[in-house]
């Protein structure tokens, strides 16, 4: 780009006036472009701004200045940029890491706090994890830095293992190219909680001035250190050491979706012996473009993820897994008897995952009333009978975000914590880390798998056993993207509405109930009448249920924490099947669940164009 510009910034200034007043860039983006142009901490992206405002390029400063960039539930987290408010760049990486250096130091009170930062295979992951280890230095933290690519349950494990307050993962998880984050962890090896979370918020809005070194003067002042296999093999050790079962004749394709999978699921399934592990070559590369993932989308919930990898199995595989780029999510595509590959969902692949852990301890004689199982608000039900049926306790109550289970182990202890899940393909077992580890689920399954396949059963066979003997359960999701600078008007406004007046029916769906969790509250319908009160609430969330042709059917709205989305959870079950209706059965509650879905997204989607 020609930073060559011409123009004083008085006139720059006064050339946003019309363009204000065209309604082709916004009031806050007026006021945050000024502010950039004008403020003496952003003089070096002065020339940048100023070549886009003499293009007129006010679309690029819009998406660049609409809005801050926000602290959700997984940190900062959007589409990179080479300036901005709105925008992963340099200045707003560097804001998070002084920011959270100032509120660590406060809160510790330590002179020399400790740090551990971690980097994914991102586009510009490596710059910005080199940034925030360097203004961390700059803080007077000793921090740790990873010589290449690690997972995000590593960077959890670190945390506790290398005794530090703070770490920081630079990942944007399974979204685009385009995107990268700052994701934060406290001292236990978790994502930030309250009242940490909203201190950290504070502190980077207050940010002006931040301080830095180089790389070069990090490492003289004696407080950067470089880790690698010294984390590593700890690591991978406490995962091993988890294993249930020594069954290990399994044909199994994995792909890391051009992320850092092999450093974590494949190592820790070479160190626990399998030998019949191959990686899918076209996918192996560190490669922050995902360029050999269909649509570059390297999220191992879409189906289409699994499809090259699919094409390429040989008859002899058994099973496919696929890790996100920062491998702590796992995707699960299994041969069925007939020989067809079906994709799991991680309703599913939780459900084969608890009475596994469970099976597994009880057959040992490992299992006490004491034992827990935890999941998130949105997981399958499923979990909790199985839990019943064995006699321990389960967690089931959470907000969404794997946080939450992290601190909930955290606060009851690691010695009676069996596993982990939320829907969104997280799992965690033992007390190594705090966060979601595809490695540990890839070990679970894998063996399960293993075990199953000596006698003649394969992972689908095992999900038509659960469903015969705690119900027949069936969830979906659908997300309705709400980009811009109106997305999160356009979500509220869907929210408030579903809150005062919900749908009496949903298709040939009757609603009978919606459990308000803002309000606090269950309300009955068709009248939207108050008859109970919530005990727990769990935040910006509704739940609306019913029933049709003897299902249970329900779903559960809410905002997502990280990007600018509605979520829409699906979920039916019918408790009791027989064999012989089975088939049928899973059919029906397939189709009723893509109905309701269809019907409701419809009246979202026609909402939305209402108000837009």
């Amino acid at each position: 780009m020609d930073h060559n510009h011409t123009l004083p910034v008085e006139s720059l200034i006064a050339a946003l006036a019309p363009a204000l007043s065209e309604g082709k860039i916004s009031p806050a983006t007026c006021k945050s472009v000024t502010h950039w142009l004008t403020a003496p901490e952003y003089a070096t992206f002065v020339p940048e701004i100023a070549t886009a405002i003499e293009r007129a390029a006010w679309a690029e400063l819009e998406s660049a200045f609409w809005e801050v960039i926000p602290f959700g539930t997984g940190g900062r987290r959007g589409a990179m940029g080479a300036y901005g408010t709105a925008t992963i760049n340099r200045r707003t990486i560097a804001e998070s890491a002084q920011g959270l250096a100032e509120y660590t130091r406060g809160i510790t009170g330590k002179p020399q706090p400790r740090a551990v930062v971690a980097c994914d295979t991102r586009l510009r992951s490596a710059e910005f994890s080199r940034l925030t280890a360097t203004t961390l230095v700059a803080n007077g933290f000793e921090v740790f830095l990873f010589e290449g690519p690690r997972s995000t349950p590593e960077l959890s494990f670190a945390v506790r293992h290398l005794g530090c307050d703070t770490g920081i993962m630079i990942s944007a998880s399974h979204n685009p190219p385009s995107d990268n984050g700052f994701k934060a962890y406290w001292s236990h090896g978790g994502q930030v909680l309250p009242p940490h979370d909203a201190g950290i918020i504070a502190a980077v809005l207050r940010v002006t001035e931040i301080r830095s070194c180089s790389i070069e003067e990090a490492f003289q002042s004696g407080r950067l250190s470089i880790v690698g296999e010294d984390v590593d093999l700890p690591y991978l050790e406490s995962v091993v050491a988890l294993s249930l079962s020594r069954s290990r004749d399994i044909r199994v394709l994995f792909t890391p979706l051009h992320g850092v999978g092999e450093t974590n699921v494949f190592r820790a399934l070479q160190g626990a012996g399998f030998t019949g592990i191959e990686i899918f070559e076209p996918q192996r590369a560190a490669d922050g473009e995902f360029t050999n993932v269909p649509d570059h989308a390297p999220n191992p919930e879409r189906q289409a993820v699994f499809g090259p990898v699919i094409a390429a199995a040989s008859p002899e595989s058994d099973l496919i897994l696929a890790s996100d780029p920062d491998a702590d999510r796992l995707g699960v595509a299994a041969r069925a008897s007939d020989g067809n590959w079906v994709c799991l969902n991680g309703n599913q692949v939780a459900g084969l995952l608890a009475d596994y852990v469970l099976r597994k301890r009880a057959d040992d004689h490992t299992l006490s009333p004491d034992h827990y199982l935890v999941e998130t608000f949105v997981t399958t039900a499923l979990l909790g009978r199985i839990a019943a049926a064995f006699g321990v306790r389960i967690v089931d109550d959470l907000p969404v975000g794997f946080k939450y289970i992290g601190q909930v182990v955290e606060d009851r202890g690691a010695d009676r914590f069996l596993l982990g899940c939320e829907e969104s393909l997280g799992y965690l077992a033992g007390g190594y880390a705090r966060d979601k580890d595809a490695a540990i689920a890839a070990l679970y399954l894998v063996e399960l798998a293993a075990e199953l396949k000596a006698a003649g059963v394969t992972l689908c066979d095992q999900l038509d056993q659960l469903s015969l003997k705690y119900g027949l359960h069936w969830e979906t999701l659908h997300t309705e993207t709400c980009p811009g600078a109106h997305g999160q008007e356009q979500i509220g406004i869907i929210m408030r509405r579903l809150q005062a007046l919900p749908p009496e029916t949903v298709g040939e769906i009757k609603l009978t109930h919606v459990t308000d969790y803002a309000q606090h509250e269950i309300r009955s319908l068709p009248d939207n009448r108050r008859v109970a009160d919530l005990s727990q609430p769990a935040g910006n969330m509704l739940r609306l249920q019913g029933q049709v042709n003897g299902f249970d059917v329900m779903v559960t709205v809410r905002p997502s924490g990280t990007e600018p989305k509605l979520k829409f959870y699906f979920a039916a079950c019918q408790p009791a099947v027989t064999v012989q209706d089975l088939p049928a059965k899973k059919l029906a509650i397939r189709q009723c669940l893509a109905d309701f879905q269809r019907e409701l997204v419809a009246w979202v989607q026609g909402t939305l164009q209402e108000i837009s």
